[in-house]
């Protein structure tokens, strides 16, 4: 076989293996491609690709080429030094050996840039300033955000790779070796030749030929050392050492020195180790390190030192402009420096009038809580065993022209729940496809069970309330969809149950990739079934439907965003949508203090994106355009963001704060509301999340989305809030509160209690509660026969200048599949705390009842009939309803309406009389 065979046969084989090896990488490839190309986002699935090519070509031809050259350098350098023997290879072939070995290099090397580096490049290349710059070296935080890490990375990577070039300088001077025999070298005629017949004075000298390839990668090593060590400088903004997370006093003092020193003795150990190595003085060649190793040492210990007897005895003094800088920068981080700080007197006046003034508030009280919703829901409204209500959401809509909170969940079908003998393909991927409906309750109303009232219930829906009809209930999208499905087939879907049998339909959307020509085979390939491929009920039209579970969906297509747990839906001109909070983060934000357990320490609400949960569309707004990073985001994917200004309106009032931002940021407020950085220094102000009895436990309170008129505001609006208490204490001590409505969207306020006074935080009113003995009587009564009780969430509300506190009582029989129903309504208003059936009654109870003033008739002249009244069945019709009104009014004692209401009867029957008489005389006539 000639040598050109040989390469052609060769290079076959490559491709072969090649393609075996990444056949399923390829299929997933086109496949996904498809994908996004459904959603209109396949520049967006493009994006890496394209980048990863425009990095990974140049630098493996580049690199390929410099470790060429570089190979062949050591090979002359070789030549030069030793009379080699030839050994029956060719130069050719020698230099293909090294090519090979360079491609290989270059590779495995392009490769790990272009899949670690590619999104760091392109944020890099698109970062957009924070026009913010830290303290310390005076950058702007985007150098931290987007350009600090990928230096950072870049320096471990080429340190790595210095690493691996001097391995291959080792063995590549051992292959020479055995390829080109040196003569200098002993060696044994009976014996081939290997590196272990080297005598000690030849190895030797073959070592002094390699150690000159060597110094210069160890040249570039202390290059690139000392270039870290400059690096090294900006995690000191990131330091633990001092009271406060980022640089302390010692680290800008001392490390900052010892590092800027190192880096100055690792370019000198550069030089240093050319002119010993040359000159055969190793001292001189080592000293550098070893000189590196020393300041390291004393620097550390120096460091120590401060930190224990310069810094400690005076800690507040030297760093209290470092804890400055912790606060601002914190603050800015989570978006706190603009909370809004008002005092709120917790008075004890509140009145009814003033109940009056704030009746929508108190009609949007909450005595429902989520978690016995979800439990009535699946049993009230799970229809078939195979619905579930995956989670109840809390929203706000107008009903009937009044601006109020529901509770709304939709009805998913889960397959988890069909028994797996039933599920089938046919069952699984064709039939059970969709879940169906909704049911919404508003939180301030229940049955006479004391059940949520619902709204909108039933298969299908059933509403009496304007707006709310559900057109389009089929819920192709969701939580719980977690299998593909294909639609279009012969085979009907199962819609919904109808008495003892089922409603079948076609699904009528646009969602899915057509299965005709090749797509057939790749789609059978990828979800590894051959049913799929050999099934009689799909034809040419049918659709695979992907990736329908929407956290899995928006996470395939935008990995690059953090996500919220909970999505919620949203019922919008009759079709169902899925809003999804998308959260910016880094964990690079200078001063910044992280996250409890993570290292994150910067966030932003910066994305909503919303899902039609029919047809599986999926569009990210641009929530935060103040945000840098989404910013950054938006120029590398440019397809993918949209303007808030172009969400519908009907979804835009239905945008809510999200909870876990809101969580986190009143987390962090819990100290970084405190300025004064000697307050803060001793932690004088520190607050805790308050806590509340929620069933028996005691635990955190939760913060709570209610519908209230803030202090000083003209109307109701959507809110969410949380209490706190001083650090160890039980009293309230101020309340945060997170705006959802309109331009106030975002603002965040915070109502400070006076500290001259006690306010009752929530464990004070709930040790109240217990301590109440009429209701501590009843509780105890209760979990007597048969039952337990069950407190709901305690709910903090202010109204004018006073705080009510409102909590829910359950009632839930031991009996299984039991419901806890709402048997009383907690109220408790300064010293007064009491437990009525409903949330009225407990109002009435502490405030009174309003007296309503008898209304007074203005009193009418009697209608008395005319000429004109010829109808004998109208007037008398009239003579009996004046008669029962006259009768009523003697009754309640209004004599002068009484004795209007008599002179229009007599007026009436002598009309009566009169029509009589005419039709006696007409008669008489005839």
């Amino acid at each position: 076989m000639t040598n050109a065979r040989r390469f052609i046969v060769g290079i076959i084989v490559l491709l072969f293996i090649m393609l075996a090896t990444s056949f399923n990488a390829i299929i997933s490839f086109v496949t996904d491609y498809k994908w996004f190309g459904e959603l209109g986002y396949e520049k967006v699935f493009l994006t890496k690709l394209m980048t990863q090519l425009k990095i990974g070509i140049p630098v493996f031809i580049i690199m390929t080429i410099l470790i060429y050259l570089y190979l062949l350098s050591i090979k002359k350098d070789y030549y030069k030094k030793v009379n080699a023997v030839h050994s029956g290879i060719s130069e050719k072939r020698i230099n293909q050996l090294a090519l090979v070995g360079s491609m290989f290099l270059s590779f495995i090397s392009s490769s790990t840039v272009t899949s670690n580096l590619w999104f760091d490049i392109l944020k890099f290349i698109n970062s957009t300033d924070f026009k913010v710059k830290e303290p310390i070296f005076n950058k702007d935080i985007s150098f931290y955000i987007f350009k600090y890490p990928l230096f950072s990375k870049l320096y471990y990577m080429l340190i790595s790779f210095i690493v691996l070039l001097a391995i291959i300088t080792v063995l590549f001077y051992v292959i020479m070796m055995m390829l080109r025999r040196p003569t200098l070298v002993e060696v044994n005629s009976e014996k081939e030749f290997s590196p272990r017949n080297l005598n000690m004075d030849n190895g030797k000298r073959i070592f002094e030929i390699a150690i000159r390839q060597l110094v210069i990668l160890g040249f570039v090593f202390f290059i690139i050392l000392g270039i870290g060590y400059f690096l090294k400088s900006y995690d000191l903004l990131y330091s633990l050492r001092g009271v406060v997370y980022g640089a302390s006093y010692t680290d800008t003092k001392v490390t900052l020195i010892k590092y800027r020193a190192i880096m100055v003795v690792a370019f000198l150990s550069a030089i240093l180790l050319i002119v010993g190595v040359k000159s055969k003085k190793m001292r001189l060649a080592i000293s550098g390190p070893i000189l590196m190793i020393v300041i390291s040492i004393i620097g550390n210990l120096i460091a120590l030192g401060v930190q224990n007897y310069i810094v400690s005895p005076d800690e507040i003094s030297k760093e209290e402009k470092y804890i400055e800088y912790n606060i601002k920068y914190t603050q800015k981080a989570y978006g706190l420096e603009n909370v809004e700080e008002k005092t709120f007197d917790a008075e004890q006046n509140l009145t009814l009038e003033d109940l009056k003034e704030n009746k929508e508030t108190i009609s949007n009280i909450r005595i429902n809580d989520y978690r016995p919703a979800k439990l009535v829901y699946n049993q009230k409204q799970g229809i078939r065993y195979y619905y579930d209500f995956y989670d109840v959401d809390i929203d706000r809509y107008f009903i009937n022209g009044m601006y109020r909170q529901v509770f709304l969940s939709p009805r998913e079908l889960s397959q988890d729940k069909i028994r797996q003998e039933v599920l089938t393909f046919i069952n699984k991927h064709l039939k059970y496809t969709h879940g169906y409906g909704i049911t919404l309750s508003p939180v301030n109303k229940v049955t006479s069970e004391g059940l949520p009232e619902l709204l909108v219930k039933n298969i299908p829906p059933e509403t009496s309330i304007e707006g709310f009809n559900v057109e389009r209930p089929e819920i192709y999208f969701g939580e719980l969809t977690n299998d593909y499905i294909i639609v279009n087939t012969k085979e009907k879907e199962f819609d919904y149950p109808k008495g003892s049998s089922n409603v079948e339909s076609i699904y009528e959307g646009n969602a899915g990739i057509k299965l005709n020509g090749i797509n057939k085979l790749l789609y059978a390939y990828k979800q590894g079934s051959l049913k799929m491929l050999l099934s009689g009920n799909i034809t040419s039209e049918s659709r695979i439907v992907l990736n329908r579970n929407i956290g899995d969906r928006v996470r395939k297509i935008m990995p690059y965003i953090e996500y919220d747990s909970d999505p919620y839906l949203v019922l919008n001109e009759g079709k169902l949508y899925w809003m999804i909070d998308g959260y910016t983060i880094s964990s690079n934000y200078p001063y910044s203090e992280p996250i409890t357990e993570t290292k994150v320490n910067y966030i932003r609400n910066s994305v909503k994106v919303v899902i039609d949960a029919y047809n599986g569309d999926t569009t990210y707004y641009l929530a935060d355009e103040s945000d840098p990073l989404v910013k950054t985001y938006a120029k590398i994917f440019p397809k993918l963001f949209t303007s808030m200004d172009n969400m519908p309106e009907g979804l835009r009032a239905h945008v809510r704060y999200p909870q876990v931002l809101f969580d986190i940021q009143s987390d962090v407020y819990r100290i970084y509301h405190m300025k004064d950085t000697r307050v803060f220094y001793n932690k004088e102000d520190e607050w805790d999340i308050a806590n509340e009895k929620y069933e028996a436990e005691t635990q955190p309170i939760e913060s709570n989305y209610l519908m209230m008129k803030l202090p000083g505001e003209k109307k109701e609006e959507f809110i969410l809030s949380i209490p706190y208490t001083p650090k160890g204490k039980p009293n309230m001590t101020a309340l945060l509160v997170g705006r959802n409505d309109g331009e106030n969207y975002g603002n965040m306020i915070v109502y400070k209690l006076p500290k001259s006074k006690n306010v009752y935080g929530p464990t004070q009113i709930e040790n109240r509660i217990d301590s109440e003995p009429t209701i501590s009587k009843e509780f105890t009564y209760w979990n007597q026969q048969g039952s337990r009780v069950i407190r709901g969430n305690l709910l903090i509300i202010p109204i004018e200048n006073s705080l009510l506190y409102v909590e829910p009582i359950y009632l839930k029989a031991d009996a299984q599949d039991s419901l806890p129903e709402v048997k009383r309504v907690i109220v408790a208003y300064g010293d007064k705390i009491v437990m009525e059936e409903t949330l009225e009654e407990g109002l009435e109870k502490i405030f009174g009842k309003e007296v309503e003033e008898p209304e007074i008739p203005t009193p009418t002249e009697p209608t008395i009939p005319t000429e004109e009244d010829s109808d004998i069945n109208q007037l008398i019709a009239r003579a009996n309803d004046v008669f029962e009104r006259s009768i009523e009014a003697q009754k309640q004692g209004n004599w002068a309406e009484y004795g209007d209401l008599i002179d229009e009867l007599k007026g009436i029957l002598n009309r009566l009389n009169q029509l009589r008489s005419l039709e006696e005389v007409e008669s008489s006539n005839e």
